[in-house]
């Protein structure tokens, strides 16, 4: 009887089995990860390979693995993505984090603690958001371009220009910075506008008083970090390219002599109908932007998502870069060639850059003082073309491929010589 029972009872297990085994395979199917290059140092892992020139580390490791993979370095797992499945997720996946991904730097830069940061980022960054915002933007035109020939005046008649030195000093000074701030709130609180309007700077302290009146230099200092670090190498390497290409450099002086006539003594007034009057510019800087793109911009994975046939665990930290995403020929053809006419099929007067642009980040969080940027570097270059003949003392240097965060540094010196034009 048992007999019987056992060979009727056999088949329905070995079915079973087998289902579950076919279950299982499926499951680690799915679940199946990118390549991963882990390097043979537990925790380093591959960080001192990836230390060396992160730039071309990741290039060459998406020629060798594909679209996907992820590196190990310094305990931790960082999984880029290359191609447009991967960064769609990237950009719109309700499963990727971006504070919890940047609160570290943040910390270093800035000293500002997890739970604070977590707690304000997002009112803070709709609120700049909104005052600085496309319908916002031109109303910083004037005061804009009178500061900036302020800082001209400084300059003096002729002489030679690195605008690398700034960025230099920068790190040097936070401290000296974060004192001088501390003692510069109650005055920035206290200061009204011509039209009663409160101040980017007043609105972010309000909002700081909300929740504590501790940090407010700390970002104070984060906010003069954020536009500064960028605004400044980007303004150096489109004047640099711009007077290494002597056809768009000529054409930009027409235009500049049309709409403000020949360089005087009065200081000219920049106005949103002069801007659209030069618009080569604007495509001489996000042409610019294009090519000296931050090599990396990252979210964190806060559950499993899929990409591609790939799983990516919650903990990683999902990497994209622009540097390279821009020097695709796929959606940037002859990638590598300063061709600011590329910028004429981008819809700017609806404030769209060209698809797969992501130098300033993209989905819920791109970076809220683009346009003020923009706007800032546009009458910087106008100023100082108009005011000045310049030239190139030495060759364009190429970027440094040392640099993941940021925008990349010139591998070389690069000074410009200026004389006044009257």
């Amino acid at each position: 009887m048992m007999e019987q029972n056992t060979e009727l009872i056999s088949p329905t297990v070995i079915i079973a089995l087998g289902c579950v085994v076919l279950f299982l395979c499926l499951q680690r199917k799915n679940l199946r990860r990118p390549p991963c290059i882990k390097g043979w140092i537990p925790w380093i892992g591959a960080g001192l390979e990836l230390g060396k020139a992160p730039l071309e580390f990741i290039e060459k490791a998406r020629i060798k693995y594909g679209p996907v993979f992820t590196v190990f370095a310094m305990g931790n797992r960082m999984t880029f993505v290359t191609e447009e499945e991967g960064i769609n997720v990237f950009l719109k996946s309700k499963e990727v984090n971006f504070e919890l991904a940047v609160q570290t730097p943040v910390y270093r830069t800035a000293s500002i603690p997890k739970n604070i940061f977590l707690t304000l980022n997002e009112k803070l960054y709709i609120m700049m958001k909104g005052k600085m915002g496309t319908f916002n933007i031109h109303q910083f035109t004037g005061q804009l371009t009178e500061e900036l020939h302020e800082q001209l005046e400084n300059l003096g008649t002729q002489g030679t220009m690195e605008l690398t030195n700034f960025v230099r000093n920068w790190s040097k000074s936070k401290r000296w910075l974060l004192a001088l701030f501390e003692k510069s709130i109650p005055d920035i609180k206290a200061y009204r506008s011509a039209k009663d309007n409160s101040t980017l700077m007043q609105a972010v302290l309000e909002i700081l008083e909300m929740e504590t009146n501790k940090l407010n230099p700390n970002y104070v200092l984060l906010m003069l970090w954020a536009s500064l670090s960028n605004t400044i190498p980007v303004a150096f390497w489109t004047l640099a390219f711009v007077l290494s290409h002597p056809d768009v450099h000529k054409t930009i002086m027409e235009g500049i002599s049309t709409v403000f006539g020949t360089a005087s003594k009065d200081k000219i007034k920049v106005t949103e109908k002069d801007l659209k009057k030069l618009l080569l510019i604007k495509w001489c800087i996000l042409e610019t932007i294009r090519l000296r793109a931050p090599g990396i911009i990252t979210r964190k994975v806060m559950k499993p998502i899929k990409i591609l046939n790939f799983t990516i665990p919650s903990g990683d930290l999902l990497m994209l870069s622009p540097f390279w995403l821009h020097r695709n020929p796929k959606y940037f053809p002859e990638p590598e060639l300063f061709k600011p006419e590329r910028w004429k099929k981008a819809n700017l007067e609806k404030h769209a850059f060209l698809d797969c642009f992501m130098a300033f980040g993209g989905g819920k969080f791109q970076c809220p003082g683009r346009w003020f940027a923009l706007l800032e570097i546009q009458i910087c270059i106008i100023l100082i073309l108009y005011k000045y003949d310049c030239t190139l003392l030495d060759p364009l240097p190429k970027q440094s491929y040392l640099h993941l965060v940021g925008v990349p540094q010139p591998d070389d010196q690069c000074r410009i010589e200026y004389k006044q034009r009257i």
